[in-house]
């Protein structure tokens, strides 16, 4: 069975950084296009970055210059670096996987369980 599993959240103040982690497990062969997406509380769930297999990236315009998408193919992991975060940057962040291989089977739009990150004073 595949996992796609985040860590790195927390509670920054505003101004500092954080660093969050998703590890993919299972039996996998290729992920394609992996992504960070973030709901905050009332708001519908956005895309924040996402990393092709090749490295093309691309970012929410809110993101861009203080964030940046990155990712292992080895290890099957996907990072996001958060620079500069701002109050508004709160809400939980979702890793995703818009297709995996896994044996012979095709794994379409897969998701991590979230991670919580909030920017206070």
């Amino acid at each position: 069975q595949v996992q796609l599993v985040e860590s790195g959240g927390g509670l920054v103040q505003p101004g500092g950084s954080l660093r969050l982690s998703c590890a993919a497990s299972g039996r996998i062969f290729i992920i394609y296009t992996m992504g960070w997406y973030r709901q905050a509380p009332g708001k519908q769930r956005e895309l924040v970055a996402a990393i092709t297999r090749g490295g093309n990236t691309n970012y929410a315009d809110s993101v861009k210059g203080r964030f940046t998408i990155s990712r292992d193919n080895a290890k099957n992991t996907v990072y996001l670096q958060m620079n500069s975060l701002k109050p508004e940057d709160t809400a939980v962040y979702y890793c995703n996987a818009d297709k995996i291989l896994s044996g012979s089977t095709y794994l379409n739009d897969y998701w991590g369980q979230g991670t919580q990150v909030t920017v206070s004073s």
